[in-house]
């Protein structure tokens, strides 16, 4: 089992960077696709980047295509997400996920972090 914790979120205004960290524990990281999503208040949670797990591969949603780029060091179990130009419409806790096999947006996802809040004002 792999225990995951997210930080580094905060409060930033429109236009802003933040980059957001998810620490790995529990079990090796390496070979393990994982990802990030999010969920604003009253809205369900959504994709917005995953990774393979050696890091060669990455798909995004439409929405953060462009601004947001997800990394990954294994050497270090540790996850990345860098969120640039960032927009009101990005507010939403964000949680990092281990998938059970492969990886991508449709992926089994069976391990989750407690989550990290992101605040972009306008």
């Amino acid at each position: 089992q792999v225990q995951l914790v997210e930080s580094g979120g905060g409060l930033v205004q429109a236009g802003g960077s933040l980059r957001l960290s998810c620490a790995a524990s529990g079990r090796t990281f390496s070979n393990i696709g994982a990802g990030w999503f999010r969920q604003a208040p009253g809205k369900e949670r959504e994709f917005v980047a995953a990774i393979s797990g050696s890091g060669g591969g990455a798909d995004y949603a439409d929405s953060v295509k462009g601004r947001f780029i997800i990394s990954r060091d294994n050497a270090k179990n540790t996850l990345y997400l860098q969120m640039n130009s960032l927009k009101p419409e990005d507010t939403a806790v964000y949680y990092c996920a281990a998938a059970r096999g492969g990886w991508g947006q449709y992926a089994v996802y069976d391990t989750w972090g407690q989550g990290t809040q992101v605040t972009v004002s306008s």
